[in-house]
């Protein structure tokens, strides 16, 4: 909360009455020429224990002393008064300067008696400091407009600076001004909001002003000054002007912005002139300083920046008390400001709730979010406070800027007094402070190296120098930096020596290595995950190597959380999704949303924290939210040329595992799209289509959106065979069509797919007509005889091309999982309804006498032992695997998921269920007539 803002408040206690802490007396006699007329007690005793110990405050005092008396009755509303100025008035510069001086004093006296926190003290002189660049800018800018020198400008425009915006950088950026600061600006115009064939006489007014501004604040007369200002943060400082367009500002962070400037953008905020213009620039600049992925290589950037300021500040060596660099040195501000700043823009363009100026808000943000350790966030944050209070009785001693500690011990003995502190406790605390603060942030920016161990031979070493991974010096350093604790794992592994070839393997296919080395340089538990994935599920290790990325959400604060839902998950997909413009934007981050819950599924079942019936619904969760994410975008896209959907458009109906509910690791999606016109013949857009032709595009369009290969990958491989008349028929049904064939032309078989049908995605009418059309199908009477000897002759066909030698192959032949399912989904069929749940429909085909009570519950044992086996084998092996020259790792997950102590007993027991469920099948389809 701002202090302006807090003006208004009715404070319930008086100045004196909230005074916490008094300075003591550094030269008394000083102090006690200074009187405040009608101060008493606590008040008069911190006017001059202030003035005691700074020559600074005494003057001030001295010269501001009617108007102290006054305002200490309520020094916020006070505070605020002295920046109520005219702009147009002749003599503002030395208003200002008087302002400056009422401001310091009131927060001076305000920060040693302990009224206004930390951040009220910051807070107050940077609500001046925004005051007054308004005021000296529009001061600037009126003459200006007045003699012509800005195109196609009025006086109406000085409200808003004729668009320009002046960016608060820094400390003023985020309410953290110290009492002696100067102050960070950079200064852009809204181009787009003039002619173009002015833009050069504008801008060059626009320089006029703000060179302007910038000596009204900072030039020095006989009032004193307001803030030394500082422009050099502006693009390429060094060539360009003092004023920029924001289109131009826009392309040198596109295409040269450094880290530090991504950096220094966290703290900005537009703080005069047209804020307005100011926020969108910055709502653009977003993509630069919030990066998409997980930016852990910022993390070098931050500390090669840290080690530069260091030598060229000459401040390299211990820490040492006298002299010592409260801001830059060892341990000091810009040591936890680096920190926090780092972990932001690691994280904060995943986590938008990172996003903020203030140093200790921020600190208690990253740890909220689990980015940082309470604690650590907690000692830091008051570390941070102790520094800045000691920074600003530095300054206030001659208002100078100045972050040095006394370099004498008459200097530490006025520090000490200001502090209330004696002067061995005070050295004694601030070396514990400085170092602590410097053992946090080292081992973060520059954590401890070990011996590397000898699992990694130089030969080996000398080969992966030649991979794509280490193309860059940085990558090589980042290596050479996280090697011991991949050699550790390594080391650590069942089979060292599978884990190591696995590893290669991974280095070989891995495009690009800075940002993967320097995620496992800070998150080394991450190692260990790798070195799972690699031993135990190639096949995740392969998707792994193809989107190193989605190792970002590992270490995200919601990786280890409970599922969200079907419902939570269409929300968190909607909101990734919503604020985009760009449809090949959306199919992208689409994409990238998708791998990182596709990996998160994985890594739980893989470490136990799922079973794999919960992992199956995970992953049918996961399709369900694309295709119904998805499908209202390529809708919207494709009604961009065509126009709207005819009719009441159309929908995406689930089939086989996607409409049950139940995906592996490797699912293709089984959908229909069915599409209702009604009595629209063609649709209205720019290019207008046949009804028939425009939803047989529009289904080719979702099926390219879902399946194409893009620089993020695909999403999934579509089967529409199960649609009427299968290859032969339309990519899209129409909703007419679709009735008559269910109804007079539909195979069996086609029916049984229904039982697993549900829609997806589309208009809820159609979804409700076509739901309980579905249903009412299901519900026709059947003739047992014929529904029986359909799934009969199918079960033959399938046997007759099924290659089911190994028991590993679970999915197809007699007594496996296809097998299993036509049989329940004939019951259901029987009886009726759908069947969604596989599992739980078996416990009810006793109810349709195909099969007793005691045979269902071998045949569901059997489909459970078969479906855990056949996730399993999905994620740690290809989809024809040789089971037995799998890893150990890999061979422990399928023994978990069998029950098993061995390959041997599992091989055995999936024969015998096999069998056993087979018998059970064709006694259930034989039918007597009885």
């Amino acid at each position: 909360m701002t202090f302006a803002r807090l003006a208004s408040h009715q404070w319930a206690m008086s100045f004196s009455k909230r005074i916490t802490r008094i300075p003591r007396p550094y030269d008394a006699d000083l102090g006690a020429q200074v009187q405040i007329d009608g101060a008493s007690g606590a008040v008069a005793e911190l006017v001059q224990a202030s003035a005691a110990c700074s020559p600074y405050l005494a003057s001030l005092i001295a010269r501001e002393g009617d108007w102290l008396a006054s305002a200490l009755d309520t020094p916020e509303a006070a505070a605020v008064l002295t920046w109520d100025l005219d702009v147009m008035a002749s003599d503002l510069p030395d208003q200002l300067r008087a302002a400056k001086r009422r401001v310091a004093l009131i927060t001076a006296l305000a920060d040693l008696g302990g009224v206004w926190p930390l951040e009220m003290v910051t807070g107050t002189l940077t609500d001046f400091a925004d005051a007054a660049c308004d005021l000296a800018l529009k001061a600037a800018l009126a003459p200006l407009i007045s003699r012509g020198k800005l195109p196609g400008v009025t006086l109406d425009a000085l409200d808003d600076a004729a668009g320009l915006s002046v960016f608060a950088m820094g400390k003023m950026g985020a309410h953290e001004l110290n009492y002696s600061s100067d102050i960070d600006l950079i200064c852009l115009f809204d181009e787009t909001r003039f002619d173009p064939g002015d833009y050069a006489e504008l801008r060059s007014g626009f320089v006029r002003a703000v060179r302007k501004m910038s000596g009204t604040l900072s030039d020095i007369g006989p009032e004193g000054y307001v803030f030394r200002t500082d422009l050099r943060l502006r693009p390429d400082a060094g060539v360009t002007p003092v004023a920029l367009s924001m289109g131009a500002a826009e392309r040198y962070y596109e295409s040269l912005g450094r880290t530090w400037e991504r950096a220094a953008w966290i703290k900005a905020r537009p703080a005069a002139g047209d804020i307005a213009a100011g926020e969108r620039f910055q709502e653009a600049l977003t993509p630069f300083v919030w990066r998409k992925h997980l930016d852990f290589a910022a993390i070098q950037d931050a500390h090669d920046m840290r080690l530069a300021i260091r030598d060229a500040k000459g401040l390299s060596g211990p820490i040492s008390l006298p002299g010592h660099d409260m801001k830059l040195g060892r341990g000091g501000i810009r040591e936890i400001e680096f920190y926090t700043q780092t972990r932001q823009l690691i994280s904060g363009g995943r986590d938008t709730a990172l996003r903020l100026r203030a140093t200790k808000q921020s600190l208690r943000q990253l740890a909220q979010t689990d980015w940082v350790d309470t604690a650590t966030a907690d000692e830091l944050c008051d570390h941070y406070t102790f520094h800045r209070t000691v920074e600003h009785r530095l300054q206030m001693v001659q208002d100078a800027q100045t972050h040095d500690l006394p370099r004498g011990a008459d200097g530490f003995e006025r520090l000490a007094a200001m502090m209330d502190m004696d002067v061995a406790k005070l050295e004694a605390t601030l070396h514990e402070r400085l170092s602590a603060v410097h053992g946090i942030t080292e081992g973060f920016f520059a954590p401890g190296t070990q011996v590397a161990s000898d699992t990694l031979d130089p030969d080996m070493l000398a080969r992966w120098r030649s991979y794509p991974a280490f193309r860059s010096e940085r990558a090589q350093a980042s290596f050479d930096r996280v090697r011991p604790t991949l050699a550790a794992g390594l080391e650590a592994a069942a089979r060292p020596q599978d884990a190591l070839a696995a590893f290669d393997g991974f280095l070989s296919g891995l495009p690009a290595g800075v940002q993967l080395f320097a995620l496992f340089e800070a998150n080394p538990h991450l190692v260990d995950l790798l070195l799972d994935v690699l031993t135990i599920a190639p096949p995740l290790a392969e998707y792994l190597g193809r989107n190193a990325q989605v190792l970002d959400a590992v270490i995200g604060g919601d990786f280890f959380t409970p599922w969200p839902g079907p419902d939570g998950m269409a929300a968190a997909l909607d909101a990734q999704l919503a604020p985009l413009d760009d449809y090949e934007a959306k199919l992208d981050i689409t994409r990238r949303w998708r791998k990182e819950w596709h990996f998160r599924i994985g890594v739980h079942y893989l470490r136990g924290l799922t079973s794999a019936p919960e992992a199956a619904v995970q992953y049918a969760d996961l399709a369900r939210a694309v295709v119904a994410g998805l499908w209202p975008h390529v809708v919207a896209q494709f009604a961009r040329r065509h126009g709207p959907p005819p009719g009441r458009g159309a929908l995406i109906l689930g089939m086989g595992s996607l409409g049950a509910g139940r995906l592996s690791p490797t699912s293709d999606l089984d959908m229909i799209v069915i599409y209702d016109p009604q009595d629209q013949t063609e649709s209205t857009g720019a290019k207008p289509l046949p009804a028939r032709t425009y939803f047989a595009r529009l289904t080719q369009a979702m099926v390219t959106a879902l399946s194409v290969q893009t620089a993020e990958g695909r999403l999934y491989e579509v089967d529409m065979r199960l649609r009427p008349s299968g290859n032969q028929g339309p990519v899209a049904t129409s909703w007419r069509a679709f009735q008559d064939y269910q109804q007079n032309d539909a195979w069996t078989w086609e029916h049984l797919a229904l039982t697993r049908a549900r829609v997806i995605a589309g208009p809820p009418d159609l979804t409700a007509e076509t739901e309980a059309f579905v249903a009412a199908i299901l519900q026709q009477p059947r003739d047992r005889a014929t529904v029986l000897k359909d799934v009969a002759d199918m079960r033959q066909r399938i046997a007759e091309t099924a290659a089911s030698a190994s028991p590993w192959q679970v999915k197809t032949g007699p007594g496996r999982l296809q097998d299993i399912e036509l049989f329940v989904q004939a019951g259901a069929l029987l009886r009726g309804g759908p069947a969604f749940d596989i599992a739980a429909e078996i416990a009810r085909l006793p109810e349709v006498d195909l099969c007793t009570e005691d045979q269902a519950q071998i045949l569901a044992q059997a489909y459970v032992f078969a479906a855990n086996v056949q996730l399993a084998l999905r994620l740690v092996a290809e989809r024809s695997p040789d089971v037995e020259k799998l890893g150990a790792g890999a061979i422990g997950i399928m023994l978990r998921a069998a029950d098993a102590p061995s390959l041997q007993t599992a091989g055995a027991q999936l024969e015998q269920a096999f069998a056993a469920s087979s018998a059970l099948v064709d006694a259930g389809l034989s039918y007597d007539g009885n």
